[in-house]
């Protein structure tokens, strides 16, 4: 403690964080990076590989059900006309006639400065092995059109050049590259997290996500962080997991850190937690507004309460087709084929336009903005057009039925039946026995933590998503605490978290949204969402790294050598300290430090 009070942070990043490998895994992309960086690497997470029995690109989505029910259309547009009169826009069918009259424009020269515009095509992936036995030299980028005409012109004939005739592919491709491979090409691409959960179903067997998640870290490992088979056992991981997961991912996972990748020893942290201390908090109402999913947590002193917990079917991935809806249906999207089922490259460009434009303001919000078309393996067309209504899809935060998530058929969910709880203490602490409760409802000797048995958390079942919008979730979140003391402090100390809170516009919008959700007989009278003090995008990540370097005695940690002989069970004492009930080290001190570190 007293080398704590005295520690420069950026001293004791350097000293503990260049072992420490932070992995925080999310729907879209993966975060990973020493606790010593002052930012992660972002990955997507996704994996291509090649295969011989597909003609072109296949899309490994598990029969993905895009179709849209007439009963949702409705829905839809249901929600769009009542975020029109919120927005004071026109309403969905009313047409400016003939487009004559000029509508307001939005600035169009980077309006939001937290997101800079980006008009920059996408270049499909080389998907070809090249070949450094050549006697030609390896060719550029630059070279790369050229050699590509060159292949044009003597296609059909009896081309005797085996540096560009006999060009053979890549068996695997990661991150982003597997996301601009030309439908073309013969490979299978594959998404490793759906919805917050791994992405397993009869289509994509649970052996085959864990076989691709294993490649894809081990090459992000390799390829970014330089970090070597037989050097690993030096290192130690931080896994950062998002509140979705269940008991049996968790542990697969964690099968995969110590015994595949060989680190030698590993602890887990929840997003929640480890975000609140990435900002230098320790109570906050954290709100992840993820790629796929969002969820509502709420931390106490450092410490998630599992009843607070809300999980939204929906994040930033739906704002982006729902982006394209709109502009579908006011016919300002150009007249190109965007399919973002088979071409992802297409959903890249969406969420890009996403970042670069959507925002919540009042009034019509138009843009003048480049879209591509991908079309095959040509060159990406430039399409220059007016974007109109930008601010209405991010308002399907509130009102999820404009949005329409895709629905997935639902993994075998015997396979997350598990009877070790993962989430839960098992290490026995002396309470002292209250002589006026009686037996059963107050933790007495070497009984364990059963003071946690009244919240409402079942392991072995799915966790249950939530059909409200995020200003319900939030305020329901919050009242379920039942104090009102910690009610009004965490009404004021709403944490938004991951890439969607960077949208323009949104902290006002949930201040005001949530004040409006509040009951009225409840004596609750402001909220206030706290200003970022890292990037939202990877603050989670920044959490924990700071918990993995302020942990001295590591009793949380799993070693390598006791995983592998004996896994975790039932009465081994060996779980690990999940981050619901983590005690905070000497708060005192941590306090200070994260605000050393953040400021």
């Amino acid at each position: 403690m007293d080398y704590l009070k005295t520690v420069v942070p950026s001293q004791l990043l350097a000293e503990r964080g260049s072992n420490l490998v932070v992995i925080n895994p999310g729907s879209a992309n993966i975060r990973v990076g020493l606790a010593k960086q002052d930012s992660p690497f972002s990955i997507p997470h996704c994996i291509a590989r090649r295969s011989n029995q597909l003609p072109k690109l296949n899309v490994q989505d598990q029969l993905l059900n895009s179709q849209v029910t007439t009963a949702q259309h409705m829905e839809r547009e249901k929600a769009y006309d009542v975020i029109a009169s919120l927005l004071k826009i026109p309403f969905l069918d009313e047409e400016v006639a003939n487009n004559s009259i000029p509508r307001k424009m939005g600035r169009v020269d980077g309006y939001n400065p937290q997101n800079p515009r980006k008009d920059g095509a996408f270049t499909w992936t080389d998907t070809h092995v090249k070949d450094l036995d050549s006697s030609v030299p390896q060719e550029s980028s630059s070279d790369k059109s050229v050699i590509a005409e060159s292949l044009a012109q003597n296609e059909g004939t009896e081309s005797k050049e085996p540096t560009l005739a006999e060009r053979k592919f890549r068996e695997v491709i990661f991150g982003e590259e597997a996301l601009r491979i030309s439908p073309t090409e013969p490979y299978s691409l594959r998404r490793l997290i759906r919805r917050g959960h791994l992405n397993i179903s009869q289509h994509y067997p649970m052996q085959q996500v864990l076989e691709d998640l294993h490649a894809l870290w081990d090459w992000i490992l390799l390829e970014k962080l330089h970090i070597p088979h037989q050097e690993r056992s030096l290192y130690s991981a931080i896994l950062v997991v998002p509140e979705t997961f269940d008991n049996r991912e968790i542990k697969e996972i964690l099968s995969i850190l110590l015994r595949d990748l060989r680190f030698s020893s590993a602890v887990v942290h929840q997003e929640g937690l480890a975000a609140v201390f990435g900002n230098g908090l320790s109570t906050a109402c954290v709100v992840n507004l993820g790629a796929q999913v969002s969820s509502v947590i709420c931390i106490e002193d450092g410490v998630a309460l599992p009843n607070t917990e809300k999980t939204l079917p929906f994040g930033g991935e739906d704002i982006s087709r729902c982006l394209l809806w709109t502009q579908r249906h006011h016919q300002t999207w150009p007249q190109i084929r965007t399919d973002i089922l088979t071409k992802p490259i297409d959903l890249l460009m969406l969420n890009r336009l996403k970042e670069s434009y959507c925002e919540i303001k009042e009034g019509e919000l138009d843009a003048i903005a480049v879209v591509h078309s991908y079309e095959d393996a040509m060159p990406a067309g430039s399409h220059k057009t007016r974007l109109t209504a930008l601010n209405v899809p991010p308002m399907g935060l509130f009102y999820p039925t404009l949005l329409i998530p895709d629905l997935y058929p639902p993994p075998p969910r015997s396979w997350f039946h598990d009877y070790e709880d993962m989430l839960e203490e098992t290490w026995h602490i002396e309470f002292p026995r209250r002589s006026d409760m009686p037996d059963g409802l107050y933790p007495g000797n070497n009984v364990g933590l059963q003071m946690w048995d009244n919240y409402p958390f079942v392991s072995m079942k799915p966790k249950k998503e939530e059909k409200v919008g995020l200003a319900e979730a939030i305020t329901s979140s919050i009242l379920s605490t039942g104090r009102i003391d910690l009610q009004r402090k965490l009404f004021c100390s709403i944490q938004l978290i991951a890439g969607v809170a960077l949208t323009g516009g949104l902290i006002p919008a949930v201040e005001e949204r949530v004040l409006h959700t509040i009951p009225s007989n409840e004596a609750i009278h402001t909220v206030e969402v706290l200003q970022s003090r890292t990037n939202p995008t990877f603050v989670s990540w920044k959490g924990g790294a700071i918990l993995g370097v302020l942990d001295f005695g590591r009793d949380a940690w799993v070693h390598r050598e006791d995983w592998i002989r004996n896994g975790i069970h039932i009465g081994s004492g060996r779980k690990y300290k999940d981050s619901y009930f983590l005690q905070a080290q000497a708060m005192c001190y941590i306090n200070s430090f994260q605000e050393q570190v953040t400021s």
